[in-house]
């Protein structure tokens, strides 16, 4: 067979060609299944269904969206597993659901590869995810609100920084880090490794990532709610509106929204590995003062642009926005981002969608008392911030991993990837991202003949990580890459 994928490594005369399953696969395909386009095999303990894989008793109720977690629990692994037998598309498109790090990266390799994405994301104001910025315009202020930097340890994803280098996405953090002792003790992060951040905030990194790509198509905000497999393919719609059909779908996000939409997809192993995910909540307060805080105690001036914080049960990490992104200039505000622990997080937790006032206020003095505790100040040394806003990151951190790059099923042709198969920072996400766009391109330049070849993660057992805190992922000697997860 010969392979008419491109190569990766090929020169800047390369152009891109949609990946083309070869016709002869095909045609040697059809002629077994011409009156077949999938095929419903049961899971163990599940219902034997008469009508395919969609069917259920005749008075099966539709799920709901607003079903307890123990509901979509019983749901995801009592259902039908959808296997598709027909080939796969001539030119194959693949949905990805999820603009984050691991979603944008595995559209980039997809592409790469010559094979078409959709990009479905829910955000409002930009791509990336938890790679979050917020501005207030009126000053502006600027805050990154999620991923605060990120470090390079693997060569593939050092290739990457590097592009992002060169075209002026992202910038050296070369500000002092470390950690922050309660009472005031700050102990600095060695400078090595580098430290990178985004040029005016982390999310103009990620709406950069696709600007100039013509393989890559993104939808948002868009929601998808249902997955629904039909003649071969993936249909996906949005609160019952069609957005189109797919040959391949990538669910590129996690937690309750990802679990509802695999409840009853017909996908019971993807939907199992993402239901043993265990996530942590965080708070954020993003705070922004007049004039510097005060230093801490003992200390002749103020010592870090971010800190690791120990010993201060609402808080976990503190970081300067302003200089961090625009180094020292006279008379602007300072823009800082606090996070909570996790203990804080769920002993305080609450619809993020609809915070109560009441919370959000408590936990604005909460933590605002941790700063001064953490810089071993009295009370009320701290200045009241003239603009502050909290956010509950609900499914921030994992509290638990497989420890893969990725999973993916080849009979029901899905996927996941996301920056808790491998740990909890961007670097994670990004190699997550590669490995399902790379492992996806073999599996559809294959033709689907041998699917079983292709199964990734789909009985791996999850284990605890180390920590469930910013940056308590890895000793603080390793200097940890700040990401909530995506």
């Amino acid at each position: 067979m010969t392979n008419s994928i491109p190569s990766i490594s090929s020169t800047s005369a390369f152009v891109l060609q949609p990946l083309k399953v070869p016709k002869q696969l095909c045609i040697l395909r059809r002629t077994s299944i011409i009156h077949l386009t999938c095929t419903s095999k049961p899971t163990p303990n599940s219902r034997t269904s008469m009508n395919g894989p969609r069917a259920a008793s005749r008075h099966r109720k539709r799920s709901s969206y607003g079903s307890s977690r123990r509901s979509i629990l019983k749901k995801s692994f009592n259902q039908e597993q959808v296997t598709f037998t027909v080939p796969v598309s001539h030119e194959p498109h693949v949905a990805v659901i999820g603009g984050g790090m691991s979603g944008l990266v595995c559209a980039l390799e997809l592409e790469k590869r010559g094979v078409r994405s959709t990009v479905f994301d829910t955000g409002v104001h930009g791509l990336g995810g938890r790679m979050g910025t917020r501005v207030i315009n009126q000053q502006p202020l600027v805050f990154d609100h999620a991923a605060q930097f990120f470090t390079v340890s693997d060569p593939q994803f050092a290739e990457l920084v590097s592009s992002w280098l060169a075209k002026g996405l992202i910038q050296e953090w070369q500000g002092t880090i470390g950690e922050l002792e309660v009472g005031g003790r700050f102990v600095p992060f060695p400078s090595s490794p580098s430290r990178y951040v985004g040029v005016n905030g982390m999310r103009p990194l990620g709406d950069s990532l696709l600007s100039q790509n013509c393989m890559v198509n993104v939808v948002r905000p868009c929601w998808i709610s249902t997955l629904e497999p039909f003649n071969g393919m993936w249909h996906l719609s949005e609160n019952g509106n069609p957005r189109g059909q797919y040959d391949v779908v990538v669910i590129a996000h996690n937690g309750k929204c990802a679990n509802r939409l695999l409840a009853s997809s017909g996908l019971p192993l993807i939907a199992r590995q993402m239901k043993r995910l265990e996530l942590s909540s965080i708070w954020a307060l993003l705070a922004a003062f007049e004039n510097p805080l005060p230093s801490p105690s003992g200390a002749a001036s103020f010592p870090f642009e971010g800190a690791f914080v120990k010993g201060v049960d609402s808080l976990s990490w503190m970081g300067n926005n302003s200089v961090k992104l625009f180094g020292s200039q006279k008379n602007n505000p300072h823009c800082w981002t606090f996070f909570s622990t996790a203990a804080y997080g769920k002993r305080n937790k609450v619809p993020q969608e609809n915070i109560p006032t009441a919370t959000a206020e408590k936990v604005k003095t909460g933590m605002l008392e941790g700063v001064e505790a953490a810089l071993g100040l009295p009370k009320g040394s701290i200045p009241s911030p003239f603009y502050t806003r909290v956010q509950l990151w609900g499914a921030a951190l994992p509290t638990n991993t497989p420890g893969i790059p990725c999973i993916f099923d080849p009979y029901g042709r899905a996927g996941i990837c996301g920056d808790w198969l491998l740990g909890s920072n961007i670097e994670s996400a990004a190699l997550s991202g590669m490995a399902l766009g790379n492992h996806i391109a073999d599996y559809l330049q294959s033709g689907g003949l041998c699917p079983e070849e292709f199964a990734v993660g789909l009985h791996n057992e999850f284990h605890p990580v180390g920590g469930h805190d910013i940056g308590l992922t890895v000793p603080a000697n390793e200097l940890p890459a700040l990401q909530l997860t995506p």
